[in-house]
């Protein structure tokens, strides 16, 4: 059990049930580890990893978010000699700036700065040119959800982040930095896709490593795919938290299997693919489906155990809701589970697409994939279509016609579309 040592008090209708826990013994609780996946790599690469960080300059993308912030940490700890970090989320920003300075451990940044931009626009340019160069950058910047992929305006915003700005970025660092490494987040998605998200990712792949779209001969490039991290910002895992803080049914889907990991870990696997990762590979990590995964709703069972409840299940979202005030007073809580039919989601994610195989990186934890090109050919023009529709230089292209473009780089893609998005669901 979790120790009764809460954020903050809350009582749930008809009970004086304390539940908001610190996010990270709540994540310990769940998976179940005794220590971290990664931490023995990262002890092994200390002294490279602070011949690489310490005294550099250092730039972070989308550093507000779950993963990125947790890198960041991870970056300050071996004292950069200076660590930018951009984010369009200004409230994000702040959060993470009074974490890292309300630590326990010594803030060893002198240079530290928060800038609320949006990394794709001129402004980003002017502030690369100002303030680089730097020795290492990483990017975080990403729509990440599939849900994002309901309708072409929502699909090319998804595109617009993922891909055309990731390039764009990409041309005003290797013009304004000198030889550095850089990293760019993929994710488990982007192998052998059933979204569209998954497939704009392993587009931004492509982008990366093929040199079809930017030739950066000067930067070293390294991405990392990963899995869910427990409980990060937006996720199904964070719903159940914000759920119980607005005294809502929790909600899961049926017989639907996923890899996770903790914050920390997001943030050692990032850092070590970023600063020990070999240049044109994707690290990932050595995970066993026997042990490391967990279905959905056993978690969502777990965290209501840990909070002193017994899960109830419904099918129906009307009954679940109508019961929750019943259910708490008996130490129940409401658990709707549903079919997994919705658009672009599979049972269980991957790290290899057919074709790739494994390069051991000699690290315990992780692994690595050499890239395989795939019809980059079309990348460019892809790009500079998928640019103007944004732009409306061109009239909006249809859905359908964004994903036949879309399959044509990556012809892997299977997407599932089944007629019901996450948005129909509770």
């Amino acid at each position: 059990m979790l120790p009764d040592n809460p954020q903050l008090p809350h009582s749930l209708p008809g009970t004086d049930q304390r539940f908001t826990f610190a996010v990270d013994r709540l994540t310990d609780a769940v998976i179940g580890r005794a220590s971290d996946l990664f931490i023995e790599d990262k002890q092994s690469r200390a002294k490279e990893i602070h011949a690489k960080v310490a005294g550099r300059r250092i730039l972070v993308v989308g550093g507000a978010g779950s993963i990125g912030s947790a890198t960041v940490k991870e970056l300050a700890a071996f004292a950069p000699a200076a660590l930018h970090v951009i984010d369009h989320d200004e409230n994000g920003l702040a959060e993470l700036v009074r974490d890292m300075r309300s630590s326990d451990a010594e803030f060893a940044v002198d240079d530290f700065r928060l800038l609320p931009l949006d990394f794709g626009s001129p402004v980003m340019r002017g502030f690369l040119e100002e303030a680089g160069p730097y020795d290492l950058v990483l990017n975080f910047a990403a729509v990440k959800h599939v849900r994002s992929e309901k309708d072409a305006f929502s699909l090319l915003q998804l595109l617009d982040t993922n891909v055309v700005k990731a390039a764009r970025f990409l041309r005003w660092l290797s013009q304004f930095s000198r030889p550095c490494r850089y990293f760019s987040v993929s994710t488990d998605k982007a192998a052998d896709p059933a979204s569209l998200m998954g497939a704009s990712k392993r587009i931004m792949e492509h982008l990366l490593f093929s040199g079809e779209v930017v030739s950066a001969p000067d930067l070293v490039l390294t991405s990392a795919r990963f899995p869910n991290v427990a409980f990060s910002q937006g996720s199904l895992l964070h719903s159940f938290l914000k759920r119980l803080e607005k005294s809502q049914p929790l909600a899961a889907p049926r017989e639907t299997r996923r890899y996770l990991i903790s914050g920390r870990e997001a943030g050692q696997l990032c850092l070590l693919a970023a600063v020990c990762g070999p240049a044109n590979h994707l690290v990932i990590p050595r995970l066993d489906p026997d042990r490391h995964v967990a279905t959905l709703d056993s978690v969502a069972r777990k965290v209501l155990e840990l909070y002193g409840f017994r899960p109830r299940l419904y099918e129906s979202e009307s009954a679940a809701k109508t019961g929750l005030q019943s259910d708490v007073a008996q130490g129940f809580y409401p658990l709707l589970l549903t079919p997994l039919d919705t658009s672009g989601e599979k049972p269980i994610e991957e790290f290899l697409s057919s074709g790739e195989e494994v390069v051991e990186i000699g690290m315990a934890g992780l692994v690595a994939v050499k890239y395989r090109p795939s019809a980059p050919e079309t990348l460019s023009e892809f790009l500079k279509w998928i640019e103007d529709a944004v732009e409306g230089e061109i009239p909006a292209p249809t859905k359908k016609g964004i994903i036949r473009s879309m399959k044509a780089i990556v012809p892997e893609l299977r997407h599932t579309q089944r007629g019901r998005s996450l948005d129909e669901r509770m």
